[in-house]
């Protein structure tokens, strides 16, 4: 996946945009989670930036980022189609691993914390650390 399609991947869009794609996360995260849970090493880093996303104390343009990497992940559609054992998940990787890298710093340590709680409470998952 080149750096154009990530960069459009990761457009904040405007505010109805960003409530599509908070709905659409909100909706297709946690059954899509569940399902790559055993493919991907770092589930805790995602889960805490599905909890950041939906802070409103995070900065607009942040959660806007975090919003379209973290809808891309849910789609089950998209670049290389996530139902293919392991290469499915790859694009998904790197448009999460190109929001990581633009919102360094903005995931807190109460982010953290409620993705532990949540992927604590999931029976087949537990919290990466």
């Amino acid at each position: 996946m080149d750096d154009v399609k990530i960069g459009e991947i990761l457009l904040p869009g405007d505010e109805d945009e960003q409530e599509r794609q908070e709905n659409r996360v909100k909706r297709r995260f946690w059954p899509v989670l569940k399902r790559a849970m055993r493919q991907m090493p770092f589930s805790r880093d995602l889960v805490a930036a599905y909890y950041c996303a939906l802070d409103s104390r995070t900065p607009t343009r942040v959660r806007g980022i975090l919003l379209a990497a973290l809808a891309y992940f849910v789609l089950p559609l998209d670049g290389i189609p996530d139902f293919l054992a392991l290469v499915g998940f790859s694009d998904d990787i790197a448009v999460l691993t190109a929001a990581f890298a633009a919102i360094r710093g903005h995931i807190r340590e109460d982010h953290y914390v409620a993705a532990d709680k949540a992927l604590a409470e999931e029976p087949d998952a537990q919290p990466a650390g």
